[in-house]
């Protein structure tokens, strides 16, 4: 056959087909909207036009092998009879015009026509249409059926039985043909049907001069196609898409900017996990192993998939009805994934990669705590950088928190306060080169943290007698959880150790927070004052609404002469502290008197019940004639958690019950220890509770709570709240569906409720406002903690308050308390 003048085309020629090109694309253009309308309106004239269209292809098949034009790369070849031109050497005027050709159905222009997509020029297939090889066929098809709707799939494939080359493949709709029924009959879970029996395909042939040749092409189907905004899903395009994207890798080296790439190689499974991991360091989310896919005859690694770490959902289990504290809920259906397949030479490629999240993503200074992060950790740590992580640790939780204060500290202060010297000589004296050491500690914290705040007290002699400190850190845990300020001054009865006074409360997580600290060389009224006196200077002057101290009447002296409009009181664990050192020869002799003891002075917030608890822990054990106990009795008012109870004091006490950290520094305040141990350990303390902190605010933001039913009110609760509030909200909401009404009494838009637990006969009183909305219980729970007592939330849900109302969410106990 004579191929002299194939793909060749005169000047003028090329000429005459760019100008009906141009005129007809744009009449195309402006006769858009009616294409689309006869489309859907006319089928018989668009099925009479193929038809009649492929007779005369059918009719010339000398005239394609004679003049075929040179589509998109040689890819494709075409008739004369249909104006063409080269993807790069079309004129596109506009961005709109591009849009407006895209929108027009490659069904109305017929086969053979170019039409433009997102990626090019291509021909929609016509019979007597020539490709280059069979993946030229195949990637010019599934274009079209991308532009059309539908995917394609490669069906049957007649290869020459003497060099196994491929003589003609037919590519059909993937709706082609029907499932088998006998697959389907034991199946559990029999996959969605997706076979309609579309009989749409395109059948290519193999001709003697190396090219391969349309001889069938049926464009009809029995099925709706899908949207153009979903192509992008249809299998054929995905499979499309790899292959482009496999070939921009390897000519752009793509991942360099170490996001991942669909197309982009590994060399293994790991180094591909590897990747992804550093890649989700960058980003804030943990990655899990998902899914993988394993070769039924070697066992290797076919496909694997990563997902984020809140991929899926948790499925229900019946034994987490009988469970008291569930696991947090971590999984939230996020969709974000790195799909990687085996390709033929070993390596890896990414098949998929959904980049997009459905949750916040984590903070830099969290990334560490994310568990597939900390396999970076310990690498690093095998690597000799665990003291530099720490640091880097450290720098990260401060720059985050300390960046937020500012200026708040005023710095230009002399810290020897030359102005309130002690009268008189200091009571504790100090062991030799102890003041030079505390002066060069705190020197040094000053010259690495210039927000660092400390002052010293001279006495008569001009000797160090009184040190307090604080830092940034501090003073911002003060401004937002400084309401409630407990004064701890435990190791006053220890008379072989140093005074060693913190400042401690209590933070959203119930978790115990440091204001700042004082040593005590002295212990006079005037030392107390000038203390109080620092620590409001290095808070600006605010002051706390609630100090809880200990037993001693020249510290009440002190805080009432410096904060005098502040409220007051003993605080319940220290007397428990010094209870169980006047009693400890009772351990010995009744093991279950600690028990007693422990209930009797925590366990009852109403007056009746804590003296029956008082009584009947002294007539059991013998100890009418105790002189310490019956004094401490005498002041049960200023201490028991059922006298007060109007007093907030952010249950405080429960936060020390977990463990007292004074325990832990005992070793380092003897008087014959290392001052310096004793404050280095003090600082490793304090930034274990940082950290803390932060892990608290980690677990808060990626796992969700698990509420005790589907309760609007405990939702509204669970949003506002942290963990450790929730947690005790819903035993408080669990009491009150115990509680019933008993009587209601109505006053004008005051309505008094009497309420009690069922079966039982102590009634409550319960004040319910119509007016403002507000709600008050005798028992005062609210005022003393924060939190809605049981018989309030009855009240609510007996007058269909569905949510909380804002004035009892308390802004400290919530989620945002640090905004």
């Amino acid at each position: 056959m004579d191929r002299s003048g194939h793909g060749v085309l005169t000047h003028g020629k090329n000429s005459e087909f760019q100008n009906e090109l141009h005129e007809s694309n744009r009449a195309d253009v402006d006769m858009g909207e009616e294409c689309k309308s006869s489309e859907t309106s006319s089928p018989e004239k668009s099925r009479e036009a193929t038809e009649s269209e492929s007779d005369s292809w059918s009719g010339s098949a000398s005239l394609v092998e004679k003049s075929a034009v040179e589509i998109n790369g040689d890819e494709c070849q075409a008739p004369p009879e249909i104006p063409l031109v080269n993807k790069y050497e079309m004129n596109v005027d506009s961005e709109q015009e591009s849009q407006n050709l895209n929108t027009v159905s490659v069904d109305v222009l017929g086969p053979g026509v170019p039409v433009k997509d997102g990626k090019g020029l291509f021909m929609v297939p016509a019979v007597g249409m020539e490709f280059e090889s069979e993946e030229h066929a195949y990637k010019c098809y599934s274009r079209y059926a991308v532009m059309d709707g539908f995917s394609i799939r490669k069906d049957f494939v007649n290869k020459s039985r003497v060099t196994g080359a491929v003589v003609s493949r037919r590519f059909t709709c993937y709706r082609q043909g029907y499932r088998p029924s006998k697959h389907t009959m034991n199946t559990r879970k029999p996959r969605k049907e997706t076979r309609t029996g579309c009989l749409a395909h395109m059948t290519i042939a193999w001709q003697p001069y190396g090219k391969f040749r349309v001889t069938n092409f049926e464009n009809k189907h029995n099925h709706e196609f899908v949207n153009p905004s979903t192509a992008h899903l249809l299998p054929s395009q995905k499979r499309l898409a790899f292959a482009e994207a496999v070939e921009f890798d390897l000519a752009n080296r793509s991942g360099v900017d170490g996001v991942p790439k669909l197309g982009m190689g590994f060399k293994s499974e790991d180094h591909a996990y590897e990747f992804y991991n550093s890649y989700a360091g960058k980003v804030g989310f943990s990655v899990r192993k998902d899914y993988v896919n394993r070769s039924k005859i070697d066992g290797a690694v076919v496909s694997r998939r990563f997902t984020c770490f809140r991929e899926g959902f948790r499925q229900k289990d019946k034994r987490d009805l009988n469970i008291k504290r569930p696991r947090k809920e971590t999984r939230i259906g996020c969709l974000a994934q790195l799909v990687i397949s085996r390709q033929s030479d070993g390596s890896y490629r990414v098949t998929n990669f959904e980049e997009k999240h459905n949750h916040e993503l984590v903070a830099a200074c969290r990334i560490r705590m994310l568990r597939s992060q900390k396999q970076l950790v310990a690498a690093q740590i095998a690597e000799g950088n665990a003291i530099e992580g720490h640091k880097i640790q450290l720098k990260l939780a401060y720059e985050v928190s300390c960046n937020l204060i500012g200026d708040c500290v005023d710095h230009e202060y002399d810290p020897v306060d030359q102005r309130s010297k002690l009268i008189s000589k200091r009571t504790r004296e100090m062991r030799d080169g102890e003041a030079e050491k505390i002066q060069q500690y705190f020197q040094s914290k000053k010259v690495k943290n210039p927000s660092f705040f400390y002052a010293i007290q001279l006495d008569a002699d001009n000797q160090i007698a009184n040190i307090f400190w604080t830092d940034a850190k501090m003073v911002m845990d003060y401004s937002d959880f400084g309401d409630v300020l407990c004064f701890d001054t435990t190791y006053r009865i220890n008379e072989d150790c140093r005074l060693f006074s913190p400042f401690v409360g209590v933070n959203h997580h119930k978790q115990m927070v440091i204001f700042g600290a004082a040593l005590l060389y002295d212990e006079t009224v005037d030392s107390f004052k000038w203390l109080f006196q620092k620590f409001l200077e290095a808070m600006s002057g605010k002051k706390p609404k609630t100090i809880l101290t200990d037993q001693d009447e020249i510290v009440s002296e002190a805080i009432s002469s410096i904060l005098p409009d502040i409220n007051q009181r003993v605080c319940v664990w220290h007397v428990y502290q010094r209870a169980l050192k006047q009693l400890s020869h009772m351990f010995i002799g009744s093991p279950p008197f600690v028990n007693d003891l422990l209930s009797c002075f925590f366990d009852h917030e109403e007056e009746e019940d804590f003296i029956a608890s008082w009584n009947h822990m002294m007539a059991l054990h013998g100890l009418w004639d105790n002189e310490w106990l019956n004094k401490i009795f005498e002041t049960r008012e200023q201490w028991a958690i059922a006298y007060k109870r109007h007093i907030f004091c952010a249950d405080i006490k429960s936060v020390q019950l977990r463990g007292s950290f004074i325990l832990n520094l005992k070793k380092y305040l003897k008087s014959d220890s290392d001052v310096l141990s004793f404050l280095k350990q003090l600082g490793k303390m304090v930034n274990d509770w940082h950290y803390k902190e932060l892990e608290a605010n980690y677990d808060m933001s990626q796992n969700m709570p698990k509420l005790m039913g589907d309760v609007i009110l405990l939702k509204h609760a669970r949003d506002a709240y942290t963990p450790r509030i929730l947690e005790l909200f819903q035993q408080e909401y669990e009491t009150c569906l115990n509680i019933v009404v008993n009587q209601c009494i109505e006053n004008g838009s005051l309505l008094e409720y009497k309420v009690s637990i069922y079966g039982q006969p102590r009634e409550y009183t319960v004040s319910y406002n119509l007016s403002n909305n507000t709600v008050c219980c005798r028992c005062m729970k609210f005022e003393f903690i924060g939190v809605l007592c049981s018989h309030a939330l009855k009240v609510l849900d007996y007058s269909n308050i569905r949510l909380l109302p804002s004035q009892y969410i308390l802004k400290r106990w919530t989620r945002e308390a640090r905004v």
